[in-house]
């Protein structure tokens, strides 16, 4: 893999960063690609020839929204960001600059590579903190005699290795103590060179008190043999409120990995929305660590799968600390001869009392040929909780839908408000109005309505 260490040599930025990549590229070279023996990564391979990698194309910045790609476009037209970032393969292509009463109180919001520049010492502070190269080791503290669960297997990190030594740029956002951001601030990934990879990173820090929502948008035509690979690092300090969307729409042809994880302080609230659309192959981890006690986290997803794609999530909710709450809510579409995967485990550490946990994954089948796997797990080392977990697979209601033609509807648009109504209650737990007709929209284009 001698390309990595030739790319890696070209990218500039301080000693530690520096020092921090090449250990990270040394620990991918030692790992294996995770196979179906590894528990988490039972149901999906990812065939990759990662001595045929090159990565993306650079990009020029543009000076006006008509020369962005026309989905992105679309989207800044319907958008309610107060500011954005647009990405093109590695590089920022077009930016809009945070309002000043927010940068007078300290907020910052650019690109990683800038933040690098000139908040060295508050990206080095949190850089790597929550995804680190290696896998975390979410190993349940359990009580003295028994036997907890076992850490991740070692491969579970090969891409998260790889992401920390060559990721190119992403997005930071930091926000002081006591400071609320009322708008969304965004962030819209694009890629237009096939045959490529794009490593990115985004990190979000709240401080104590503070607020803000940011929304990470990835969007592509038909990239053939395309990977994009990413880690999402969530700060979120005592008493602070972090709402984080990802949406995933990338064209056939890609395959999708990405780490997001959460570190949540005493009393502090992680909303998370993982909505999954495009891509050949996606894998995505959520993950929460309810780290202080009173900690609160919202997990929600919701997906659509059709024709050959296979959508794998993989979610933790790791309470640590006693009277925390975390409530887990993925829904799942699965049509033609797609595969979903949902994996989601509640770990509960010993001394994590008044724990209040629960995990819910539903899927509507609209094909007898796609294939579904739901393996939802508990692992309670403490005596005083409450936690449930439950799964549920099935078809279209048929007497629904022949009760919507019988009313002269066609079925593609019957199919789409039965889907629609089978998601509602991930997307009516979103108060962000664009981002939901925005989803709408996906859901329309996936059975033929729009």
């Amino acid at each position: 893999m001698t390309q990595f260490n030739d790319q890696l040599a070209q990218v500039q930025g301080p000693e530690w960063l520096s020092t921090k990549r090449r250990e990270s590229l040394e620990l991918f070279t030692t790992l294996d690609v995770p196979q179906e023996s590894v528990e988490a990564w039972k149901y999906t391979r990812v065939d990759v020839d990662f001595d045929a990698l090159r990565p993306h194309g650079k990009r020029d910045v543009v000076s006006d929204v008509s020369a962005l790609p026309a989905s992105v476009q679309e989207r800044l037209s319907g958008t309610d960001v107060g500011a954005f970032l647009v990405l093109d393969g590695p590089d920022v292509v077009y930016r809009t600059e945070l309002p000043a009463e927010l940068t007078a109180k300290g907020v910052i919001f650019t690109d990683l590579k800038t933040a690098v520049e000139q908040h060295a010492d508050k990206v080095q502070q949190y850089l790597y903190s929550v995804v680190p190269a290696e896998v975390p080791d979410d190993t349940t503290i359990a009580a003295p005699g028994t036997t907890p669960s076992k850490s991740p297997d070692p491969s579970e990190g090969k891409f998260s290795a790889l992401a920390a030594a060559l990721w190119t740029n992403g997005a930071f956002v930091y926000v002081p103590r006591g400071v609320e951001v009322e708008l969304p601030l965004g962030s819209f990934r694009v890629m237009s060179d096939a045959g490529t990879y794009t490593a990115t990173r985004t990190l979000v820090v709240a401080e104590e008190n503070a607020q803000v929502t940011f929304i990470d948008e990835q969007d592509s035509e038909a990239l053939p043999g395309t990977y994009a690979i990413g880690a999402v690092e969530l700060v979120v300090k005592d008493g602070a409120r972090v709402r984080y969307v990802s949406i995933q729409n990338w064209g056939e042809g890609v395959t999708h990995i990405q780490r997001q994880r959460g570190d949540v302080g005493r009393d502090a609230t992680l909303n998370s929305l993982v909505v999954t659309m495009g891509g050949t192959l996606s894998r995505t981890e959520m993950q929460s660590y309810l780290r202080g006690q009173g900690a609160d986290s919202e997990m929600l997803a919701l997906y659509f799968a059709n024709a050959d794609q296979h959508f794998d999530h993989y979610t933790l909710q790791h309470h640590a600390a006693a009277n925390a709450h975390s409530d887990l809510l993925y829904k799942g579409v699965n049509n033609d001869q797609a595969v979903g995967v949902f994996s989601g485990m509640i770990k509960v550490d010993l001394g994590a009392q008044k724990t209040d946990a629960y995990q819910k994954h539903r899927t509507l089948m609209l094909s007898s040929e796609a294939r579904n796997y739901s393996v939802p797990q508990l692992e309670i080392n403490a005596n005083d909780v409450r936690c449930s977990h439950g799964s549920t697979t099935s078809p279209v209601d048929q007497e629904a839908l022949f009760f919507l033609r019988s009313r002269g509807i066609s079925k593609e648009t019957a199919e789409k408000m039965l889907v629609t109504a089978f998601l509602e209650d991930v997307l009516g737990r979103v108060p962000l109005s664009s981002v939901v007709k925005y989803i709408e929209g996906i859901i329309a284009k996936k059975v033929g309505a729009a």
